[in-house]
């Protein structure tokens, strides 16, 4: 009986190499399919409707040139128009919120604007010409100013507190009608001659002065005094708590203590404190109540809390009444006292005097 010959070994080798090589590949693809996921099912059109055509390749859209970061731009809508000719440009989108209520008033400024120095020396007497120059040149012309009111039989006055009578400011039609309000601001002072016509005239007259014996005395009809003096500050809380009838306040505190809106005249004679009380009005936005200015400025020192070199104590001067013009208050009548010593900070110069008078009108008082 013949013998069986045993199975070469190359072929077994062979049959495993290439059960090996199947099971690499197929793992290989149940990777793939892993990660492609499963795929949506096609969907078929509706009955009696022809096949959709295949979408045409389009070239992917050019991108940023290499380098370049993309960056994400977020558009907010808001009420503004878009720019002419853009996307857009018909009426304005609405806002995305209606305020809620009026807009609030604006708080009080810190500080005036100064002007720019008047020369590039930034010396005394770049300033102090420019600053003479501007309170001796009127702004506006009044054909009428008075300096004893309306009254034709009064003696003449110490000082010319003038206002102007001019029908277009309507302080005349005002004191014919016995509805003006003149507020006094003294320091002590006994020349009333001004304050009493006015009151004759028909003027509801307030002086204020700190020396005045009691807290509020009717003088006549018209004309009151009261125990108060106007600073450009009001008292510490703590102060005002230990002396209840503290004797100084803001002009601004006192006509709303006193209810009064508006005043056609404000007089002030405040030796030195003039230049404060001033700036206050301007940062608190008191001047739109005022119809017209009268003030007595002193010029042989700079005054009270205003300090600095010379040059810019009379640009912080100029400034002030730049402001009042930035108001539309304009200057009608200037006075040079020449019966005051002629000391221009405490210097004999320029011919100029320690004191003036200077008279402004309210152009926009209604």
């Amino acid at each position: 009986m013949a013998r069986e010959r045993p199975p070469a070994r190359g072929c077994g080798a062979l049959r495993r190499c290439l059960l090996g090589a199947a099971l690499l590949l197929g793992l290989r693809l149940c990777a793939e399919l892993r990660r492609a996921g499963p795929r949506p099912p096609a969907r078929s059109a509706p009955p009696g409707t022809a096949p959709r055509p295949p979408e045409p390749h389009l070239p992917p859209a050019p991108g940023p040139p290499r380098g370049a970061s993309r960056r994400r731009v977020t558009y907010v809508r808001s009420g503004r128009r878009a720019p002419p000719g853009g996307r857009g440009s018909g009426p304005p989108e609405p806002g995305c919120c209606a305020p809620r209520g009026p807009p609030r008033r604006k708080g009080p400024r810190w500080h005036i604007d100064l002007q720019p120095w008047a020369g590039p020396a930034q010396s005394l007497d770049e300033e102090a010409l420019r600053f003479l120059r501007y309170i001796s040149t009127t702004q506006i012309a009044c054909n009428h100013i008075s300096t004893d009111s309306l009254a034709t039989d009064s003696s003449p006055a110490k000082k010319p507190w003038s206002v102007c009578l001019d029908d277009r400011f309507g302080l005349a039609h005002q004191i014919r009608n016995k509805q003006c309000r003149l507020y006094s601001l003294g320091l002590g002072s006994d020349d009333t001659h001004f304050e009493v016509r006015m009151a004759d005239d028909g003027c509801e007259v307030h002086r204020f002065d700190p020396s005045v014996k009691s807290a509020h005395v009717l003088e006549s009809q018209r004309l009151w005094f009261h125990r108060l003096s106007v600073d450009w500050r009001d008292p510490h809380p703590a102060v005002a708590a230990q002396k209840l009838h503290s004797n100084a306040r803001k002009l601004g505190t006192i006509l709303n203590e006193f209810g009064h809106h508006k005043i056609d005249v404000l007089k002030a004679d405040l030796e030195s404190a003039e230049w404060k009380v001033l700036e206050n009005l301007i940062l608190e936005d008191v001047l739109g109540q005022i119809g017209q200015l009268i003030f007595e400025i002193h010029l042989h020192w700079p005054g009270f809390e205003v300090s600095g070199s010379d040059s810019s104590v009379v640009r912080f001067w100029y400034s002030l009444l730049k402001e009042l013009e930035l108001k539309d208050f304009r200057l009608f009548h200037s006075y040079k006292d020449l019966s005051k010593p002629q000391l221009f900070l405490k210097k004999d110069i320029f011919n100029a005097s320690s004191c003036y008078i200077l008279s402004w009108v309210n152009t926009r008082w209604k």
